[in-house]
């Protein structure tokens, strides 16, 4: 099993962490994020519950948004709390039977609540990565995972040509840039190698480790242009600007038969209480 790279990654003038607009904006559509973002591959869970110290875990899902990774922990057999800092997202999950915390996780107070394992769903990144290990170090039970996950989603040359240049021409500026959209693991490694650091430097942990996970999904241009509007760095755009770059993408779309295949890589950051 691969471990993560030992060498800090290094501060970073604009900590993603810190960018609370952006973070605080995907509830402004909250039933559209849970309808159109992708699930987590059953593998990657049925391994986070089999390494968990309990039989039938408890989870803590830290910013659990709508309970997208939280139902498939249920589902697994695991009873899951989620700590959510948006109420609209909050309330989506409730909807869905999840019992859930308003709270940003660094504020959260567990009230002596413990747990097999701390997982994050597409989150970490919107958390302080020193004070949140620290955080999931004092509610883990001895021997608990603490696991950070995220999609990375990889598209053929033709498509993610014509998806960038619909990026660069309706929101200049875009980290989704044709570089980016091709090497799309290089933004997510810098995300685990953070979480990783701030594992490493708590140093309650055990390891860190990284698991990756590949998988494909079909989408339809409707099921795609759906999607769209939850990315982060679009979910701020005027409706014109997204209207315009939906009608971009759907010709690209038809322009490869009206639907595409996604991969996906999975990548997991885990670590074990000592």
């Amino acid at each position: 099993m691969p471990t993560v790279p030992s060498k800090p990654s290094g501060p970073s003038e604009n900590e993603i962490h810190q960018d609370r607009r952006t973070a605080e904006s995907f509830g402004s559509d909250a039933e559209r994020y849970d309808r159109a973002r992708p699930r987590y591959p059953q593998a990657m869970v049925d391994r986070i519950v089999a390494a968990c110290p309990g039989t039938g875990p408890g989870i803590l899902d830290v910013g659990c948004g709508t309970g997208i990774a939280a139902r498939q922990f249920q589902a697994a057999g695991c009873r899951v709390l989620g700590v959510e800092p948006d109420a609209r997202m909050a309330d989506i999950a409730r909807r869905h039977g999840l019992e859930v915390d308003v709270a940003a996780f660094e504020a959260w107070a567990p009230a002596g609540r413990r747990f097999d394992a701390v997982v994050a769903a597409q989150a970490w990144h919107w958390i302080d990565p020193l004070a949140g290990a620290a955080k999931a170090a004092r509610v883990l039970r001895p021997g608990g995972l603490l696991a950070a996950f995220w999609n990375a989603f990889h598209l053929s040359d033709d498509v993610a040509e014509a998806f960038s240049t619909a990026y660069q021409r309706v929101a200049p500026g875009s980290p989704f840039a044709l570089q980016a959209m091709k090497r799309p693991m290089d933004g997510y490694q810098a995300l685990s190698t953070k979480a990783a650091d701030g594992i490493r430097t708590v140093g309650a942990f055990t390891g860190p480790e990284q698991w990756r996970f590949e998988w494909d999904w079909t989408y339809t241009k409707e099921a795609w242009l759906d999607q769209l509007p939850t990315f982060g760095p679009l979910t701020r755009l005027a409706p014109e600007q997204m209207a315009e770059m939906q009608a971009d993408f759907g010709a690209a779309i038809d322009a490869v038969g009206g639907d595409f295949t996604m991969h996906y890589t999975t990548i997991a950051v885990t670590a074990a209480l000592r």
